[in-house]
């Protein structure tokens, strides 16, 4: 009998939750017992852009500063306060991270709850009515200043005189990469034509590659040979259209060449490992801020990929009038728009 009711035991205490997939790491006996949270956007980890761009940035903290993190996918992202007050609830997490836009009110209900918590949001979405707490650290991109120039080099290297964008969500946010995008097209090659779509009004168009995958395949028929996206793990769908048709991508957030060896013309790559790593880094050093902070150009937090994969596209020419377009951006000479 005592037996039977020791193996009940063993057996209830071996139950795993099959909700949100978490993932913890553990740091050497003798580092610095400082503990991060983070919270995946839609799409979680495996996007191969947005979220493991922040993943990444985890790993080198822990690489590089001998941190330890815990992490959380919330799946359909309906759960994200819950996974945010879950983290902040743990009496050995002191900074916690949202993965995106979406988080912005979720973070700012939580940071109300934990004032004595400090919390990062990538992608804060400003509200210029309100006050960012002293807890909160609203972390920023000018994505409009790199899709300006991957919009310039597609309009220097177009056949047809037409590209193409697809955007996840409608939203503030991807409006900037399509609007920096269509004036970096329009600035190098006036006569060039955008075609441009969305995969969904919701968060769920961060996640449905076949649904961007048909965008890709429309607007590659339609007479565009080169496509920038903005849509996270939905891209994925975008690269199988490129490869299909033998036409040119252009990838986002983190360098996406090796999800179509040949068929990527370049990445606007968007530093959001960079960005999660220097906070980590300030808090460690006691020297977390609140508001905002943003990451463009100038300070290398955005950029686009140029290396022995796509130097068959872009000739030393056109890279030298893409640094020249850069520089103008970098002194303000050319301004570009968000909306």
């Amino acid at each position: 009998m005592i037996n039977k009711i020791l193996f009940a035991v063993l057996i209830s205490l071996t139950i795993i939750s099959c909700g949100k997939k978490e993932e913890k790491t553990s740091v050497k006996e003798g580092s610095a017992k400082i503990k991060v949270g983070l919270v995946f956007d839609i799409g979680g980890r495996g996007d191969k852009s947005f979220n493991d761009a922040a993943y990444n940035g985890l790993v080198e903290a822990k690489e590089k500063l001998g941190i330890d993190f815990e992490s959380i996918d919330p799946g359909d992202g309906s759960d994200r306060e819950s996974a945010l007050r879950k983290l902040a609830s743990r009496n050995d997490i002191g900074l916690i991270f949202g993965v995106g836009f979406i988080f912005t009110d979720d973070i700012n209900n939580i940071a109300k709850e934990f004032p004595d918590k400090k919390f990062a949001c990538i992608d804060y979405s400003v509200d210029p009515t309100k006050t960012i707490l002293p807890n909160v650290q609203a972390i920023e991109f000018r994505e409009e200043e790199g899709s300006f120039l991957v919009g310039a080099l597609a309009a220097m290297i177009t056949k047809t005189n037409k590209v193409g964008f697809i955007g996840g969500m409608e939203s503030s946010l991807i409006r900037k990469f399509e609007t920096g995008f269509e004036e970096g097209v329009k600035y190098a090659n006036p006569d060039c034509k955008v075609l441009s779509a969305y995969v969904s009004v919701t968060p769920e168009g961060f996640k449905n590659p076949g649904k961007a995958k048909e965008i890709a395949l429309n607007q590659y028929s339609g007479g565009a040979d080169i496509i920038y996206h903005a849509s996270g793990l939905s891209g994925l769908g975008l690269f199988e259209a490129a490869r299909e048709k033998n036409m040119l991508a252009i990838g986002v957030d983190m360098d996406q060449e090796k999800e179509a060896p040949g068929f990527v013309l370049t990445s606007m790559v968007k530093q959001v490992n960079e960005a999660v790593f220097q906070t980590i880094k300030e808090f460690k050093e006691n020297k977390f801020t609140g508001g905002i902070k943003v990451f463009g150009l100038k300070d290398n937090g955005i950029g686009y990929v140029y290396d022995e994969n796509n130097k068959k596209f872009i000739t030393p020419e056109i890279n030298g009038k893409m640094e020249e377009i850069r520089n103008k951006i970098i002194s303000g000479e050319i301004v570009v728009g968000t909306e």
